[in-house]
């Protein structure tokens, strides 16, 4: 007994079967989370570790040679990038997908701990973290208020940050405008010198006058008593009035204080970050979300959290969001809703148009909420969300996973217009058409096996589209061979009843007799026919050269990064009266509804301005398109205008709708040069940037080698000193102290304890010839003036210095102007490299740019897999070698229907396209197997090729138009470009509607010519002495 026949004599396990799949997928649907992308992140951890005055040079030689020692040899490490600034070295490691992220973490703590030894005394301890610093933060909060800027920064140090970084899923809580709380000392040069005063001195008598150590307890006998020695000064009065015991170690006759030499007062750390929100200064936080977590779930858990602590905010402060990036992901997923909605819509008014009553469409409906809802069931069993993959794919399913039962409904539906019964007509039509229904989802299945084997984040996001798709195809069959024949045994009325069902059987009619005449006149002229098909698919490869490629579709989010540069050695003051004259330019741009701005950090002569857009329909009409300017469209405005600005060098805005996917950095074309020697790298990097320059296909180039960085190099005079008694280490430790400050102890406010920072006042250390009046003590215990032992040399150097696997390498970046291909710059990229790069020196694509290499290569493998994964499919349910290579056929002419499409609308061949080529491969072959399975049917009933061709193709013309109207009809709203995310929609539903719609045309005319030409190659001699065989055992068996 067959499924079908099964539900057919028990109609009550067909409704408890969709029932229990429907409620079960319901309950799924609203436990499942939202994400613009699969949670999928490659496992990457950052070791940072600073040294406070280092310059970039030593910071490679002593620290960051170091850490990548420690980390190279861990296992499932793929990638290491270094960078090395002044005072900061960070590491960055990049594992294998599957490398799970807390093994990872211990396998470094470990491995870094062992190697701390290395590392330079006064070095800061590393920090390791889940978190890339090359992630983009999901949302940015200001904390604003009628209070003071270091009120502000303590307010967020004490109370906000930690709160926020407790939030589930917030990886790292990064603040801009914030400089640490610290107790600063400010030495007078002229009163250390008359008194005879050095650095040593005052850090000495700090060190020792101002300590808290343990003192152990009293036991009295009857009570134990703590015992502790309050050393610690307990505020700022008591601090100045700390004494100087010694100068060079010997006592002092007279009594100093520090208060005689220095100011002190409660103040921070140097500042070198500032942030703003639409002009006025703020201190921001940037929420990094830890790898696979989900964005918009961590995005809501923070908001409550800040909506909970504006309640207890002193008076006059404000938390608020500048920046979401969360927002349009939800609204993307909302409008695919709304899609998916109207595709069901259509694929319902298509399934009552061909049917012709209310009753069949219903029974074809029926299988749709049942495969959305089992799929919704299965998404949740495997831990996938709602995002832009698995909803597309539920999107694109709708008008597929009707076919069966559209298969199913049709053939049972003629039985019963030849005269049979209801019952009869269901048995026998549906044990008619099972194998066909079974061959086509296999056949669609088949398609995403190889996705199986795409390796990296892209493997992983085909992975979860391929797992929805094949699962709601297979819920659809089940219901097809489940509830359509048992719902046609009670339920099926045939004919159409209404003026617009008796048009369309009219229609269908006519359209059936001249399908008849033609496929006639093909069947007598089918070489012809079959060549012309080909010269017409080889045609349609040539024209690919004309669509434009690219890894994924800008897409307008109303969001902007803007950042920018001053000259190399601008100081952060300069900097930021640049960045004031830029934002006053921005409030007048009508399109910008919001700006947020951080200036300065590592490098205090960048910064970037985060624009928040006006919804589109919202912007104002521009003159010249008579319509709003999309986002992309404003991006060559503004920088444009950008650059007019005196003081700035350099301009780069960057979409963020081209940063979530394979972009470390977000750009799309993103490269390193490789090669032993740095000068020669620079050189060529240079020559590079000039080189892509000129080019159209690339704009805003860039890169990490920075030159010009101005620095005062001190010479000591080896003879010299040795001839005064001062050490070298000693002129490093005085200059180090009294310009770049030193942290001499801690200090404790508020039960929390901030650093006590010594260093000149501004007014001694704002001139290089400051330098040279600093007072060294020898040893001999004189004040020996440092001009007497060291020289002065000013020269620029390096503001960073970068590796790549321990290579030196520099990283360049570029945009790509409105309306260019991805793919075309890319070339013209190599083709660069090739030219002007030597043997030893290589060019390296990363990023977008080589997640762009790799999807694609990753796709033709996948693609060619599938269809020799479907040819053996189908190969073993024909039971031929032949018959599949028939099905395929359909297959090149999709192709042709997707390029077609795409040359009309204007799209790319990116990433969505080329799934929805993917999923053409499974699609079409649907045709062909109807086509074929009945032609083998008729065939088997006696009847000769070419009679048999005639009898079934005209017969399943009627379901073959039915099905491929359904599948375009569920493709049309995605393509019509509604709501946030469509352009991410409608490449893939292009696509679709344009392979279905040209496959299905010249599949009705060429298979059956195939058919027709390689049935001489056909032996049925096999079969027949199978049959005669097994015929004889049987009457032995019955004769026994």
């Amino acid at each position: 007994m067959t499924l079908s026949d099964f539900s057919i004599k028990n109609p009550v396990f067909a409704w408890m079967v969709m029932f229990g799949i429907i409620i079960f997928g319901i309950i799924s649907f609203f436990q499942l989370g939202i994400s613009q992308l699969p949670d999928v992140d490659q496992p990457v951890l950052s070791v940072s570790c600073s040294w406070e005055g280092a310059s970039p040079e030593v910071m490679e030689t002593e620290v960051t040679n170091s850490l990548e020692d420690a980390v190279m040899g861990i296992e499932g490490v793929q990638e290491v990038l270094s960078s090395s600034q002044r005072g900061r070295s960070r590491v960055t490691v990049y594992f294998d997908i599957n490398k799970n992220i807390d093994v990872a973490l211990q396998d470094v703590q470990s491995s870094v701990a062992r190697s701390q030894r290395n590392l330079p005394r006064d070095a800061e301890p590393p920090i390791i973290s889940k978190s890339n610093t090359e992630d983009q933060p999901i949302l940015w909060i200001s904390l604003s208020g009628n209070k003071p800027l270091k009120y502000l920064m303590e307010y967020t140090k004490n109370q906000i940050v930690d709160q926020l970084a407790t939030t589930p899923g917030v990886g790292e809580v990064f603040m801009g405008g914030f400089a640490e709380p610290n107790l600063r000392v400010w030495l007078n040069a002229e009163k250390m010198r008359n008194n005879e005063m050095t650095i040593d001195d005052i850090t000495s008598a700090i060190q020792s006058e101002h300590a808290e150590v343990p003192a152990g307890y009293i036991d009295t006998g009857k009570k134990e008593m703590n015992i502790r020695v309050v050393g610690e000064a307990g505020s700022v009065e008591e601090f100045a009035s700390l004494i100087i015991p010694a100068r060079r170690g010997s006592p002092i006759w007279k009594k100093f204080t520090i208060g005689d030499v220095a100011e002190v007062e409660e103040g921070t750390e140097n500042i070198r970050r500032i942030s703003r929100a639409m002009g006025v200064t703020t201190v921001g936080m940037g929420i990094r979300k830890q790898r696979g977590t989900n964005a918009v779930k961590v995005a809501k858990e923070v908001k409550k959290k800040l909506d909970n602590m504006n309640k207890y905010l002193p008076e006059g402060l404000v938390l608020a969001i500048r920046f979401d990036t969360t927002n349009v992901i939800e609204e993307s997923i909302h409008e695919m809703y709304f899609v998916m909605i109207l595709s069901i819509l259509l694929t319902g008014m298509v399934s009552w148009l061909f049917l012709g009553s209310f009753s069949s469409a219903l029974n074809v409906f029926l299988t749709i909420p049942m495969s959305l809802c089992g799929t919704l069931f299965v998404m949740y069993i495997l831990g996938f969300t709602l995002n832009m993959f698995t909803l597309l794919g539920l999107s694109l399913v709708i008008g597929i996973v009707v076919d069966d039962a559209i298969m199913m409904l049709e053939n049972i539906a003629r039985h019963r217009e030849a005269g049979e019964t209801k019952v009869k007509a269901a048995i026998w039509g549906a044990r008619e058409i099972t194998f066909a229904a079974i061959a086509a989802t296999a056949a669609i299945l088949a398609i995403f096996v190889p996705v199986i084997f795409m390796e990296g984040v892209i493997g992983r996001y085909f992975l979860q589209f391929g797992v929805t798709i094949s699962v709601a195809v297979a819920i659809s069959l089940l219901g097809a061979l489940t509830l359509t024949p048992m719902f046609c045994a009670q339920f099926l009325q045939v004919g159409h009843v209404t003026q617009l069902g008796k048009i369309i059987d009219s229609f269908m009619l006519s359209f059936k007799r001249i399908y008849s005449k033609l496929l006639n006149w093909c069947l007598d002229n089918r070489l012809k026919v079959v060549l012309t098909s080909i010269i017409f698919f080889v045609g349609s490869l040539l024209l690919v050269k004309l669509v434009k490629t690219e890894f994924t579709p800008a897409q307008d989010i109303s969001r902007l990064m803007v950042r920018m540069e001053t000259k190399v050695g601008s100081s952060l003051e300069y900097t930021d009266d640049i960045f004031k004259n830029i934002e006053e330019q921005l409030i007048n741009i009508k399109e910008i509804e919001a700006y947020f701005t951080n200036i300065g950090g590592d490098m205090v002569n960048t910064g970037q301005i985060m624009l928040t857009l006006k919804p589109y329909n919202q912007r104002p009409i521009d003159k010249s398109k008579k319509q709003p300017l999309t986002q992309q469209e404003l991006i060559p405005i503004l920088r444009k205008s950008l650059r007019t600005i005196a003081g700035v060098e350099k301009v780069v805005i960057q979409d963020p709708s081209l940063m979530s996917l394979g972009g470390r950095r977000g750009f799309p074309v993103e490269f390193t040069i490789n090669g032993p020697d740095w000068d020669k790298l620079a050189n060529f990097s240079r020559i590079m940037e000039e080189e892509m320059e000129k080019t159209e296909f690339l704009t805003d180039v860039n890169s990490d080698y920075v030159l010009g960085m101005p620095e005062v190099n001190v010479v000591p005079d080896r003879q010299k000193a040795a001839n005064h008694g001062v050490s070298i280490s000693a002129i490093g430790n005085t200059i180090n102290a009294l310009i770049g400050g030193v942290r001499s102890g801690k200090y404790s406010k508020g039960g929390r304890r901030y650093d006590v920072r010594v260093q000149l006042v501004e007014k001694d250390r704002r001139n290089v010839s400051d330098i040279s009046k600093i007072w060294i003590r020898n040893n001999r215990g004189e004040l020996i003036r440092l001009s007497e032992v060291v020289s002065i040399v000013e020269k620029p150097t390096l503001l960073s210095i970068t590796r790549k696997n321990r290579e030196r390498a520099i990283r360049m970046y570029a945009n790509i102007p409105l309306g260019k291909s991805q793919g075309e710059a890319l070339k013209i990229v190599q083709a660069l490299g090739k030219r002007i790069l030597p043997e030893e020196y290589k060019l390296v694509f990363s990023g977008s740019a080589q997640t762009f290499k790799d999807s694609f290569n990753s796709l033709y493998i996948a693609l060619i897999l599938g269809i020799f994964v479907a040819y053996m499919v189908l190969g073993t349910q024909f039971n031929s070698f032949i018959h599949p290579f028939t099905v395929l056929i359909a297959l090149p002419f999709s192709i042709s229907g997707a390029i077609f499409a795409m040359l009309i609308t204007g799209k790319s061949l990116n990433m969505y396209s080329a799934i929805g080529i993917i999923l053409l491969m499974g699609i079409v072959k649907k045709n062909s197997i109807l086509l074929v399975d009945f032609t083998n049917q008729k065939r088997e009933s006696g009847k000769d090729v070419r009679e048999a061709l005639m009898e079934a193709c005209p017969v399943r013309l009627r379901p073959i138009i039915m099905t491929s109207f359904s599948t375009i009809a569920a493709a049309i709203p995605p393509a019509l470009a509604l709501g946030p995310g469509a352009e991410t929609r409608v490449p893939m539903a292009v696509v679709i509607i344009g392979g279905v719609f040209l496959s299905t045309l010249l599949t009705l005319f060429v298979v059956p010519c195939v058919y027709s030409l390689m049935s001489v190659f056909e032996s049925r001699k096999h079969l027949k002495d199978v049959k005669e065989a097994m015929s004889e055992l049987e009457k032995k068996h019955e004769h026994e």
